[in-house]
This record gives C-alpha cells, structure tokens and sequence, in this order.
C-alpha cells in the first residue's frame, strides 16, 4: 500500500498538526503507529483489498454520460460511480481501513460523527461486519433531514446520539464525538470520517479514498487514451476530493476543481464556502481554512446539503489552494438542485445533493470546453438519502420541472 506523508509530519505547508488536548495524544500516537506498521503489512493490504472488492464493490465503474455530454455541447463527461459502493457512497472505504485499524489494536468499541448520514452508515455497517460496539454522534437538524439513515445506522445495532447543542449539525457531532473520546479513549476508536482532525487522520483517510484516482486514472487511460482535463468533486471535509484529486496532482495537465456549498447567499452564516470568506484558524483538531467572525467565534453555516455544512476544511486542501494546484469554487442551493434533476433527467442516475454541487460545476464548464476535452466528476454518494429534501424543495420550487 503506497502512500505519502505531509512534507513534515502532519503538516501541509502551514496547515494540520495536533491541536487536541494531553489525553488524547497518546491515543493519536498508539493510532499513527499501528497505521506505519500497518501500511509496511501484506497482510493488511490483502485484506483491506479484499473487503474493498467483495464487500464494498470496488471497483466502480467510470461511467460516460453521453446524453448529459450532448445537452451541453462541450466536453466529454464521465462519472466516477462512488454511489454504486456498498452504503451508498465512497465513505465505506475509508472505515473499512479504519476497522482494520481497530482490530488490530484490540479495541471493541468504535464512535463516529456524521452529517449527511453516510459515514455514520458506513461505519455502523463495519461495526457489525468486525462485531464492534458503535455509537454514533448526529445533530438533531441533520437526523430529521437524513431520517431514513438514522434507520439505517439503528437497523445495524448503532447507538445514534442526537446533538441537540449549537447548530444542531456536524460541527457540533464532532465536538460530542471528541468529548466521548477524551473520557473512553482506552477502549474507543474514535472512526473519523473525512480529511479533517488530528494528525494522523488528515493522511490517513486520504490514503483509504485514494483509491477512488486510482481507479480513475486507469480507467480513463483505457477509455480514452489519455488522463483528463478535468477533474470535479465536492468539497465538504474533503475526503472525496482528495480521493479523487490525489493520483492526478503530478499531473500537471489535468485541472483540479473542489466545489463547496454556495448556500443561499454570500453572508456569513448562508453558506459554507471556506476559501471564499474564510481565513485560517484552528477548529477541532487541525489548523485550516476556518469560516469565523471578526472575534475569532467559529461562523455558522448553510448548505441544502447535510454534508457540506461545516465550517472548516481538510488542511491538505488549504495546501493545495494556496499553491494553486486545485482551484476551489462553489454552487448555490438552487444551482445544486438544479444540477441533481439535469442528471436525474439525463442519466438516469440520482446524485447526493452534495454531489449534485459537483454535477453543477460540471455544468457551467463543460459547454466552454471543447468536444474533445475530458472532465471527470466523482458521484460521491447516490441521492436515496436526500429524497425527503428533494421532495420539499422541488415542491417549493414548482415540483420536479424545474
């Protein structure tokens, strides 16, 4: 198993490092470790392999949207099917690596945060495959707006704590997560789910999701010959994105494009576009691009969708933006529902809403492009779980003929 470390250690350029208090560093450590020694392992690699093939259905499929391609007139577009995983998006590779992990060192209880829902499924879906005890941590806005996967997580015998403090959303999942830690940290694993934390985690989720570019990479040299021009993911945490981003860097060549949550407008507290109204602080573990007023309080955020709406970023992102390797726009609520029912429409493929702000990036460049540039934009999760706001805002909006 390949990988790279920060060019030092837990950091990216300025940003990352270990932000967290004294009684959580010897866990951080007992878990960096046991990952170095895991990486170096055959072993480990077999399994985590196998699993990702027999269990969790890598690899997807990079699909060609040739209707979608036509309607808009420019570039070729392919998709990189991560809603076609086991649990319904790209969140199960990271806590399988994870589950390895646990095992490995001797831990049986395993806690989890989540926004969208997900990540909480993925890992309460590897909590009963390994026979851990699983809790995870869910705002109360984000349970009644992801119901059906707080079934889901309860269904496979997670205990879902709901958060009934700040913002009701995943920033304040996150604050209860770490406190649960911090008091059982000698039997707990504590599966964070994106880019984001305390070194190692930054690393090491992104090593668990590469395998989304490498896929990718092979994938588009078979089909066409050659590497993109383009590639488009949402940008939440991050973990999709580098996932995707992460073989093609050296690839001068192909553009790099994250896409956050434009919200309904461009006033702090309606969106959670970090790289356009943030500035760098630390939240939570790590030091990144941080939404915050002018007294340093973390901002409040918006998105349509559950898992954008955070106000901080993974730190190799915040890297990767100031040297300009990845460039980082954002769409609108409207524009993301918009999106989600042009690909419906089109492909027959239903995209999360947090997806659907990567489809609406997609949409508004490749007509620029021409017919024989290439874009890839990672399906990151399939839209099942957002049916219930789909079914308001659409209804809002005139019902599904927008």
């Amino acid at each position: 198993m390949s990988t790279q470390t920060p060019i030092a250690v837990g950091r990216y350029g300025p940003y990352g490092g270990r932000y967290v208090p004294e009684t959580l560093m010897a866990a951080l450590q007992e878990l960096e470790e046991a990952y170095e020694v895991a990486k170096g392992d055959p072993e480990f690699t077999r399994e985590l392999n196998d699993l990702l093939h027999n269990y969790a259905g890598r690899p997807t499929s990079l699909f060609y949207a040739r209707r979608l391609s036509e309607q808009l007139g420019g570039a070729r577009i392919y998709l990189k099917r991560e809603d076609l995983l086991h649990t319904g998006a790209h969140k199960i590779n990271n806590c399988i690596g994870q589950a390895l992990l646990t095992r490995r060192m001797g831990k049986k209880r395993v806690i989890a945060e989540t926004g969208a829902g997900q990540h909480g499924v993925a890992t309460a879906t590897v909590c009963a495959l390994f026979g851990f005890q699983c809790v995870v941590y869910m705002g109360t806005e984000d349970m009644q707006r992801q119901e059906l996967n707080v079934f889901r997580m309860r269904l496979l015998g997670a205990e879902v704590r709901g958060v009934d403090s700040g913002q009701r959303t995943l920033k304040d999942a996150i604050n209860e997560a770490m406190r649960d830690w911090v008091t059982n940290v000698r039997d707990t694993h504590y599966l964070l789910g994106s880019v984001l934390g305390a070194h190692p985690y930054p690393m090491m989720v992104r090593d668990f999701h590469r395998v989304i570019s490498i896929e990718a990479r092979k994938q588009i040299l078979e089909a066409e010959g050659r590497v993109p021009d383009m590639v488009i993911a949402c940008v939440g945490g991050g973990s999709n994105a580098i996932g995707a981003f992460y073989e093609f860097i050296g690839e001068k060549s192909v553009q790099l494009v994250g896409v956050e949550a434009g919200g309904r407008g461009s006033k702090l507290g309606d969106h959670a576009a970090r790289f356009q109204g943030g500035t760098p602080g630390v939240l939570q573990g790590t030091y990144s691009y941080l939404l915050q007023d002018e007294d340093g309080q973390v901002a409040l955020t918006h998105s349509v969708s559950a898992g954008l709406d955070y106000p901080s970023i993974g730190p190799e992102h915040a890297a990767l933006h100031d040297s300009g390797r990845a460039e980082y726009v954002s769409a609108s609520d409207t524009e993301a529902l918009d999106a989600c029912t042009t690909l419906t429409h089109t492909e027959g493929i239903i995209p999360a809403l947090e997806s659907s702000h990567a489809v609406a990036e997609c949409i508004k460049r490749a007509p620029k492009m021409s017919k024989s540039q290439i874009i890839i934009v990672n399906i990151s999760g399939r839209g099942d779980k957002d049916m219930g706001i789909l079914t308001r805002e659409l209804k809002i909006a005139g019902g599904g003929n927008r």
